[in-house]
């Protein structure tokens, strides 16, 4: 081979070693943080979970391979909340999944520089998490499940499939702002309707236990079970105290008249999971929460479960069946 040949050959192999490094390299690891109240063994957890993992291999983040998530789950108390807060952000994760207003509230307490989406989060804006709903500011942004003034449609709709509802208990969590805002709302609508309303703080199962024991003393009562995370880890034992003390309950979730509640009106509570997952890629593509606007409901379900009814010995207005979205018999 001649000299300059040889050089040549040199030069352009030279070039190329770069290229081929580059290319051997491993495709850089992302991190997500993910926070939840909710215990990794609940089973509506594990489906809003699930659907966050699809739309994150719909969009080609595989974990183990280009992204890793640090779990942090189950904190049943605020000090253990923040506990998991402090682990989160210490791990300084590309951005931070918040499952749920008892979670984003700590969160954005501790950083102001970590990408945080939300999901499931009531009113974010009268929480004061962001400034408005298309141009949310700060470090986080997500999808709401609904506004305080939503809260006053389920007295309208106990009402209605129990006339003679003259008395309504409202499970709520005075730990969060949310709890104390849907309250105000069901407050301010139940005297326009003839209901007295009055509250029941869900800090503890036995507290829960005694005082709808209590209420249900005294003739035509009916529960309420808004939106928190303590209702949907307490569930099922709320739907065994409705049905023990019969009271017609109604709840924001389908999960509650699907597991043997009378009726529930709430949006779709798995979805908005599904499309964190794209607010999370494109965050880890190199845009701002700040950029992007909270997503609020566009559908309320209403589910009606006419077992229950008829184990309540109530006759559903046909007009409240024709409306529902689902009917369980």
């Amino acid at each position: 081979m001649k000299r300059r040949d040889f050089i040549t050959l040199l030069g352009g192999a030279a070039a190329a070693w770069p290229l081929a490094a580059r290319a051997q390299q491993p495709e850089r690891m992302r991190r997500i943080g993910v926070l939840s109240t909710l215990p990794a063994d609940d089973a509506e957890w594990q489906a809003r979970l699930a659907a966050f993992l699809q739309g994150l291999q719909a969009l080609r983040w595989t974990v183990g391979q280009n992204v890793r998530i640090d779990y942090r789950l189950g904190a049943d108390n605020a000090e253990r909340v923040r506990g998991q807060v402090a682990e989160i952000v210490a791990l300084a994760p590309d951005v931070i999944l918040a499952n749920g207003t008892s979670t984003l509230g700590p969160l954005l307490q501790a950083t102001h520089s970590i990408p945080i989406v939300f999901a499931n989060v009531t009113d974010p804006v009268g929480s004061g998490f962001v400034a408005s709903l298309p141009r949310p500011g700060g470090n986080a942004t997500g999808f709401t499940s609904l506004e305080y003034g939503m809260s006053g449609k389920l007295v309208e709709l106990l009402k209605q499939i129990a006339p003679y509802t003259a008395r309504a208990a409202v499970l709520r969590d005075p730990s969060v702002a949310s709890g104390s805002g849907q309250f105000g709302a069901i407050q301010a609508v139940g005297p326009l309707l003839g209901v007295e309303v009055s509250p029941i703080d869900v800090r503890d199962v036995g507290e829960i236990e005694r005082a709808i024991a209590e209420f249900a003393r005294v003739a035509n009562g009916g529960l309420i079970v808004p939106a928190g995370v303590r209702a949907v880890r307490h569930r099922e034992m709320i739907i065994d105290l409705a049905a023990r003390h019969k009271l017609p309950a109604i709840s924001s979730y389908r999960f509650f008249a699907a597991g043997g509640g009378l009726i529930s009106y709430g949006s779709d509570l798995i979805d908005p999971y599904r499309r964190a997952a794209e607010y999370v890629d494109r965050i880890l593509k190199g845009e701002k929460p700040a950029d992007l606007p909270v997503q609020a409901p566009t559908r309320y379900e209403l589910v009606v479960n006419l077992k229950t009814a008829k184990a309540l010995g109530l006759e559903v207005p046909p007009t409240l069946l024709a409306r529902a979205d689902e009917v369980i018999e």
